[in-house]
């Protein structure tokens, strides 16, 4: 037998269709881009796939899970780019990415399969459906080999996607921390697919459905029987993998809503009943809302209540209106106003975006004055910019988010970014020297990660309602293929799903 030749790459960014600020190359080449042998050793094992990021993601679980089939395999790296969330790309930028994959998968020669590591909600200016463009571009180049995905479980699935893809694996986790999981499976499955050891066949479902699941966490109710239902179906003889889809809610596509996808090994039946029986359990949970959300004020009168759980940690406030990592700017000012005016018993960390006022002090000495209007500077319905005065205390260049500066406002310590302040990570704020422990209230732009990462601090969370482009009725304000819950009463989900599918 032959060594059988696998490409792999990736082109990933989780776009928020309501931002006004467009994701560019630049955007890309601060967060992760890489190519070639370079893409190979940082997948290889020890290595760090995207440092400062995530260590190990769907790439280096891919490897990892390509060799376990097969170790004698020639892996062909092509390109790796990933953003950090943000507006839709602009048209050069995806097609400088596109070209980029498509010309490296070219200059590879005939393989016998393809990996691509995707988010699944991306847009591009000019491109109805990137990820789908995407995907055809390379079966073009490749021909009839298998053909393997792996995406967000925020991903969004239509017909042409679908048809173009032989084998997809999504994240069972929600915070997500099974990235380099996910991408072991579609090594796996692709392998032995490519050996002719399985016959991938696939069946999916398309809800009219948009919010639902409550807060749609993997360990909670009423999401935790559906996993565990997930992970028991797959022990069934000739199913290959079952994924689900909770929609991202800032994705404007006309189709948009939550979906199921089934793999099985040469069983259509199966992978349609499974499809099925998963799109009905999600479309049982629909009436579950999200928590209400307080106002600033609100959530600084509970802080100040949780006085044991600051003392054995931090109150964490999720500034939901402005989620970076659902591709918001980062820069709006009204809950850093509320803290400055209604907090000053509580001492509080909070990030924002303000490239003009980093650059500005960037060369000023530590303890110098930071007098200036930080925020509503990126979008012409941004939040008024608002004027501090403090003192710059450290200041550290740290991937993605750029250039940073921290700022003693007295109660409050400032963290000014050039770039996302894509603040999830306690280690967002100890590169410019602030200790969580020490703080009352931590201030993040993420809606789920950040409980991951902040489990050792995080005594009380509140995501706080500040209005921006992650707003619930933002996302809901697109003109979405009706009827859909909850826009609309919705009787029968499976009429609507096959007029959704085609």
């Amino acid at each position: 037998m032959s060594r059988k030749r696998i490409a792999f790459g990736r082109i990933s960014q989780e776009t928020n269709a309501f931002s006004a600020l467009p994701t560019t190359m630049l955007d890309f080449e601060r967060l992760h881009y890489v190519v070639g042998d370079e893409l190979l050793a940082r997948c290889e094992k020890g290595a760090a796939e995207a440092p400062g990021f995530v260590k190990n993601a769907e790439l280096s679980g891919f490897v990892r899970g390509a060799r376990e089939v097969v170790d004698d395999v020639e892996l062909i790296p092509l390109i790796s780019a990933w953003a950090v969330p943000g507006g839709p790309l602009t048209s050069q930028c995806f097609r400088q990415l596109l070209n980029a994959l498509v010309d490296s998968l070219k200059e590879a020669g005939d393989v016998d399969g393809l990996m691509l590591s995707m988010h699944g909600a991306m847009g591009a200016h000019g491109s109805d459906d990137a990820e789908a463009d995407i995907v055809e571009a390379c079966r073009a180049v490749v021909g009839d080999v298998p053909i393997a995905v792996s995406l967000d479980l925020h991903g969004h699935l239509d017909r042409r996607f679908v048809e173009a893809v032989d084998i997809l694996t999504t994240y069972r986790t929600n915070p997500h921390r099974d990235h380099a999981k996910t991408g072991r499976r579609a090594g796996q499955l692709l392998m032995r697919a490519v050996l002719g050891d399985i016959q991938p066949t696939s069946a999916w479902r398309s809800l009219p459905m948009l919010l639902g699941g409550g807060n749609t966490i993997d360990l909670l109710q009423p999401m935790r029987p559906i996993y565990k239902w997930m992970n028991g179906v797959e022990k069934e003889p000739g199913v290959l993998y079952v994924s689900m889809f909770n929609a991202h809610l800032w994705n404007d596509a006309p189709g948009l809503g939550w979906a199921t996808h089934v793999v099985t090994d040469n069983d259509p039946a199966l992978a349609e009943r499974v499809a099925d029986e998963l799109a009905q359990r999600l479309w049982d949970v629909r009436h579950h809302k999200m928590p209400e959300f307080p106002d600033p004020q609100t959530a600084i009168v509970r802080a100040r209540k949780a006085w044991w759980q600051r003392r054995l940690g931090v109150v964490t406030m999720s500034d939901a209106s402005d989620v970076v990592a659902a591709g918001a700017p980062g820069e709006n000012t009204r809950l850093l106003r509320a803290l400055l005016d209604d907090a000053q018993d509580l001492r509080s960390y909070v990030p924002i975006r303000d490239t003009l006022g980093v650059q500005q002090h960037w060369d000023q000495p530590l303890g110098s004055e930071f007098v200036f209007d930080v925020g509503g500077k990126l979008t012409a319905d941004a939040d008024p910019a608002l004027p501090v005065v403090g003192r710059i205390t450290a200041r550290a260049e740290v991937g993605a988010v750029g250039r940073m500066l921290a700022v003693d406002l007295g109660h409050v310590q400032l963290v000014v970014t050039g770039g996302p302040p894509i603040a999830m990570k306690p280690e967002f704020f100890t590169s410019v020297g602030l200790s969580p422990w020490k703080a009352d209230v931590v201030v993040v732009k993420s809606f789920f990660p950040f409980r991951a990462y902040f489990l050792a601090h995080n005594r009380m969370t509140m995501y706080v309602k500040t209005s921006g482009v992650t707003d619930f009725d933002v996302g809901l304000s697109a003109d979405f293929r009706r009827p859909v819950f909850p826009l609309d009463a919705v009787e029968d989900w499976r009429v609507q799903d096959r007029k959704r599918r085609g």
